[in-house]
């Protein structure tokens, strides 16, 4: 008998143990492919309501890839891997939401807040639920000046100890791409261009940096994370960095104009640490006349449209 995929959570073994919904516990006990997605870009990465119909794309286009989504969440004080449409349309319109990386997850589970996933609290989450494979638009990374600053995301540490193959189009271009790669080869994080033999730019298809390892299907992916679960050893991430199309590419010439007027923009305000990143996103989505900000759905949508691919592969 068919049963809505959005009908009821899970079994619930503690109360700081992430939910599963029904959908995804099913499917996970089944060995069949899940993907897990981040919330911050529905709940503060677009405007409303249109944040909200791209939440409903994204999870649409992984099973239309024969997998199922897995959105990551905190409701109440609980952790959700797999949200049901009412939970989905309350991580959209909530405007308390909190955004919560990984260090923000016991305190968020202890005092019952509410909250979309960053990258880090996103792959934790959904490794800790059984899941391989998560898509996301562009990873966190080392900043501009870190010499000054000391300043780098916390994505690449909870990266390096957790065994999860993350789909992205490269780290955010405000960020220092060079440092950022340097510093993933010293945390012993994997990462294959996925058809590119350079890293990509997050808005733009190429950082201009190289990548050691090239794949081209999602099978070659799946072989990959094959390997390394055989190999066994310290876990860590596996990155597959897919760039975004150079027809639907932020303009490389706009991008780094914008780019400059931002930093010193940031640098005359005085806007330091937490405040950075979103500063220089919205000032370039600005500038840009959304061009930015279409850019990061063309990423994000190719990546989770590739990530239910490999997890499908994966699964075989």
């Amino acid at each position: 008998m068919h049963r809505n995929p959005s009908a009821s959570t899970s079994q619930e073994p503690g109360r700081h143990t992430p939910v599963l919904s029904a959908e995804v516990r099913e499917a996970l006990a089944a060995g069949r492919p899940v993907v897990a997605l981040e919330s911050t870009i529905i709940a503060h990465g677009l405007p409303r309501p249109r944040n909200h119909q791209v939440a409903q794309e994204l999870e649409e286009l992984v099973r239309e890839a024969g997998a199922v989504p897995a959105t990551v969440a905190l409701l109440d004080g609980r952790a959700h891997v797999g949200l049901v449409p009412d939970q989905l349309v309350r991580v959209a319109e909530d405007p308390a939401m909190r955004k919560l990386g990984h260090r923000d997850l016991a305190p968020a589970l202890a005092t019952g807040a509410s909250g979309a996933t960053t990258v880090s609290a996103t792959a934790f989450l959904a490794a800790r639920a059984g899941l391989r494979v998560f898509a996301t638009g562009g990873l966190g990374g080392v900043h501009r000046e870190w010499t000054e600053t000391q300043d780098e995301s916390a994505d690449l540490r909870l990266l390096a100890r957790t065994g999860i193959t993350v789909v992205c189009a490269g780290v955010k271009s405000i960020l220092d791409v060079p440092a950022t790669l340097q510093r993933l080869e010293t945390l012993g994080v994997g990462v294959l261009g996925y058809g590119t033999r350079h890293f990509p730019g997050f808005y733009l298809s190429s950082s201009g940096e190289p990548v050691d390892w090239t794949v081209r299907t999602p099978q070659e992916v799946a072989d990959v994370m094959r390997a390394r679960e055989d190999l066994g050893g310290p876990a860590a991430a596996l990155i597959v960095a897919n760039p975004v199309p150079e027809k639907e590419q932020l303009d490389p010439a706009v991008h780094d104009r914008v780019l400059a007027r931002a930093l010193d923009a940031c640098r005359e305000r005085g806007i330091a640490g937490q405040a950075v990143t979103p500063f220089l996103l919205e000032f370039l989505m600005r500038e840009t006349d959304g061009a930015s900000l279409e850019a990061n759905l063309a990423a994000v949508t190719g990546n989770v449209r590739l990530a239910a691919l490999i997890a499908a592969a994966a699964a075989r």
